[in-house]
This record gives structure tokens, sequence and C-alpha cells, in this order.
């Protein structure tokens, strides 16, 4: 009988410790499957740089790889390998991240942003633009 109520809790105790672990050090796919991100401590705060790429449509050989949607010329020549894509953020007592940004080298621009590690291991990211928001699905790179 004691075996019924201890092996319940003890797989609710296991679920939720690996629930609950931080994401720093982790590396995700994104939802196109075109790119890694890995999460990582940014001093206090925690963001995620691109660690590999897809070349995107209309990539050339002397443009593939490149931040050449960024609004600012100046940065239009650097790499999206390294660049940090995920800003800012701090973890909640919930284990959400909140408070950042996300810059999508897709348009150039930078969104607000939240993500949180879902029950089933993968990441949901949104991207927020006012109220509204956009979610995407990343998963884990094992």
């Amino acid at each position: 009988m004691k075996l019924l109520i201890v092996l319940p809790l003890a797989l609710g105790l296991i679920a939720t410790t690996a629930y609950a672990r931080p994401l720093e050090g982790t590396t995700w796919r994104t939802s196109t499957g075109s790119g890694t991100i890995r999460i990582e401590a940014c001093g206090a705060r925690t963001c995620g740089k691109i660690l590999s790429g897809a070349p995107r449509p209309g990539d050339t050989a002397t443009t593939g790889g490149l931040d050449n949607k960024n609004p600012k010329s100046a940065l239009r020549t650097r790499s999206l390998i390294g660049l940090t894509i995920l800003s800012n953020f701090t973890r909640q007592a919930d284990n959400s991240y909140k408070g950042g940004t996300i810059y999508n080298p897709e348009d150039g621009k930078t969104y607000r942003s939240e993500f949180k590690l879902k029950r089933d291991g993968n990441l949901e990211v949104k991207g927020c633009v006012g109220p509204f928001c956009q979610a995407q699905i990343w998963t884990p790179v094992r």
C-alpha cells in the first residue's frame, strides 16, 4: 500500500525537478529546423546566441549567413553565427523567462519576447508586438 502512495509521489517529484531546471547551457533547434540557438547566462540575465543556421532565401555566396536585413547598414556585414538574438531575460519563479527581446534576422526587427520550457521538454518562444504574440516551438538538440 505504501508503494502505491510513494511511487506516484516520487515520479511527480522527478518530473517536477526536470521541468524546473534552468535553461542556461542548453541548445535548441528552431521551429523551422534552420538554426540552432544556445541559451546561456549573460551576466545576471539570460540570452541566446545563434550556433548554426541554414542559408536564407536570397542569400548568395557573398551574403550567406550575414545579418543583411538589419536596419543599421553598418551591421549588415556581421555574421549571424554567434549573434545574440535573445537578450535581457530574467528567470521567473514559474521557470519562465520574461522581460527580454528577440531579434529576427529574417526581417531585421526586434520584438518583446518570453519563453518557457514545456512539460514535453520543448521550448515555447514568443515574439510580441503590442498585446499580440506569436509562439514557436523549439526542440532540444541532443
